[in-house]
């Protein structure tokens, strides 16, 4: 019986260790003393920090992070206040732009010259915020998948990419931030009706990545 679960296991430590080494876990403080985990993938002037949606993780972003780490931009996963081993500080939970602000900061003092967000759901309404409180020019491009709205779409900052599935249920909320935001912008609809982070794994999945690669790399 040994021997017959002995490959498996020896499988699923090499496994195990290959994931690892596509990134490093790193972390950085917030500006209201909160403490955040993040897988950090490749290397290059670009970077892109990613942020989940509430039901998802930094792992979640994995097979992406790695497809932009093959077109040469540094990628920050984070995982928001909360999850993981990501701690809040002195502000809520609800603060979750600061975790990205946070992370745009890392990236920087890392060397990265032009920094650019992608969030889905919960985590493209902190993408927002954060592009909305955000210096001018910190933000390069912006993608935001199927976001949570924001109060002031008209300050985002940044070439922004708005992303929704046809049927999702914040389709008419993503029309009317995309509308309110300043140029540059572009919206795009996908058929079905997955929410965000969903849509990768429907057969639109591929669009969507394509889509988000050539806006990064464009």
């Amino acid at each position: 019986m040994k021997a017959q679960y002995f490959i498996p296991i020896v499988l699923l430590s090499l496994l195990s260790h290959s994931a690892a080494a596509d990134f490093a876990e790193v972390s950085f403080e917030t500006s209201d003393g909160g403490t955040i985990y993040a897988n950090l993938y490749g290397e290059g002037e670009h970077a892109v920090a990613l942020g989940h949606g509430a039901v998802f993780n930094k792992e979640s972003w994995h097979s992406l992070a790695l497809a932009m780490k093959e077109q040469g931009l540094q990628v920050l996963a984070i995982d928001f206040r909360g999850y993981g081993k990501s701690e809040k500080g002195r502000k809520s939970n609800a603060a979750k732009h600061l975790d990205l602000l946070a992370g745009i900061a890392y990236l920087k003092e890392k060397g990265a010259e032009r920094v650019s967000m992608l969030g889905g759901s919960m985590g493209g309404g902190a993408a927002a915020q954060a592009a909305v409180e955000a210096e001018t020019g910190d933000i390069d491009r912006l993608i935001l998948l199927a976001h949570v709205p924001v109060n002031a779409p008209k300050k985002l900052t940044g070439n922004k990419l708005f992303i929704v599935s046809k049927g999702d249920r914040l389709a008419e909320s993503v029309k009317s931030q995309y509308k309110k935001a300043p140029e540059p912008k572009r919206l795009e609809i996908l058929d079905g009706d997955a929410h965000a982070q969903h849509i990768f794994k429907t057969r639109h999945g591929i669009v969507l990545k394509k889509l988000i690669l050539e806006f990064l790399t464009e």
